[in-house]
């Protein structure tokens, strides 16, 4: 199994590439990338025959950046007949190691959605097909993928449950508010899924626990974090939602964010603010050898070149200074599914 499926945001296939045959190639792992601009996905493929699987035994999935889910194949299976697709994929099937279910995807694309339809109506009988050839095995905790590339192109392939997304093609389905002053609550409330474990939803995001979010207006994040019972300094010279300042737990303060530092450390930081990555990166190293915080979640607004080398030039900074200061440092980037030209950073320190 030596080709290793990777899907990711169109238009950031160079750096999905880059990433992965940079951290493969740190486990002696080396092979090429198959990428097509806009696609919304990378084929990595290994020199070893069984390169792809011992990526994903060796790598976290939690270390991907610009990968929303990934999936270890065989191949791309071609000239699947239109009139029994069944068949071909079934055989395909018994290759691969035994799987507990089966999930039906489409990449991130316009052509991707057309694919939707043949999707849906091709799971309940590949399903029933796999089960009575007794393909599924209910104590496995492997996850079988299927993805159309077209009308008779598929990938099929497999990947541990445990060290892959828990969504079908990575993405996080969240519905806006009515009552979120705008669009960017989203990225907020899908960060925390990706980096805060559901179990710990309550002790790290607490009722009553105090947030700063810097460059605030009109408080799409500052409504995320009201909901979870928090008080709020919101910092920002723009206006915010009047109905945020009206529930008492909100107090708006007009300054710039990166001039900003509050009278008493609180849990949490939060930061959307647009600008240079290697400008926020300098802020939250500040922010945390004060102590002024707890746990941040920032975004790093991605340059046009070098996106991948960017991200991890800061990555390596923030954790470069603040072990230097003493702490123990938990960090993590990546691109969400809310995410546009930007990656999503958390940081926890101990």
């Amino acid at each position: 199994m030596n080709h290793l499926f990777l899907h990711c945001r169109a238009g950031f296939e160079k750096e999905c590439a880059a990433e992965i045959t940079d951290l493969a190639g740190a486990l002696g792992i080396y092979g090429y990338s198959k990428t097509k601009d806009n696609s919304a996905y990378v084929v990595f493929i290994t020199q070893e025959p069984n390169g792809a699987d011992l990526i994903t035994k060796q790598l976290r999935f939690s270390r991907l950046i610009f990968a929303r889910q990934w999936f270890v194949s065989a191949g791309l299976i071609e000239d699947l007949p239109v009139t029994d697709r069944v068949t071909p994929l079934l055989a395909a099937a018994e290759a691969l190691p035994r799987t507990s279910e089966l999930v039906i995807e489409t990449v991130d694309t316009n052509d991707g959605k057309e694919l939707s339809g043949l999707s849906k109506k091709f799971t309940a009988p590949f399903e029933k097909a796999l089960k009575a050839n007794k393909l599924f095995q209910p104590s496995s905790h492997m996850r079988l993928h299927l993805i159309f590339i077209s009308g008779t192109q598929a990938y099929l392939g497999f990947i541990p449950a445990y060290n892959s997304s828990p969504w079908p093609m990575g993405i996080a389905r969240l519905r806006l508010p009515k009552e979120a002053p705008s669009r960017a609550t989203l990225k907020l409330e899908e960060a925390w899924h990706h980096f805060i474990p559901a179990e710990d939803w309550d002790t790290r995001l607490a009722s009553g626990m105090r947030a700063v979010d810097l460059g605030a207006a009109p408080g799409g994040w500052t409504w995320q974090l009201v909901q979870r019972g928090m008080y709020v300094e919101a910092v920002d010279n723009g206006p915010m939602e009047k109905s945020l300042l009206e529930t008492g737990q909100v107090l708006h303060i007009l300054t710039d964010g990166f001039l900003y530092e509050p009278k008493k450390p609180v849990h949490w930081l939060v930061c959307d603010i647009v600008d240079k990555p290697a400008r926020v990166t300098s802020m939250v190293i500040q922010w945390f050898t004060k102590a002024n915080c707890r746990e941040a979640i920032f975004n790093l607004k991605l340059p046009m070149k070098q996106r991948y080398m960017e991200v991890k030039k800061c990555e390596d900074r923030i954790r470069a200074e603040l072990e230097k200061a003493g702490f123990k440092v938990e960090i993590q980037f990546k691109q969400l599914y809310h995410d546009r030209e930007e990656v999503t950073g958390h940081l926890r320190v101990y």
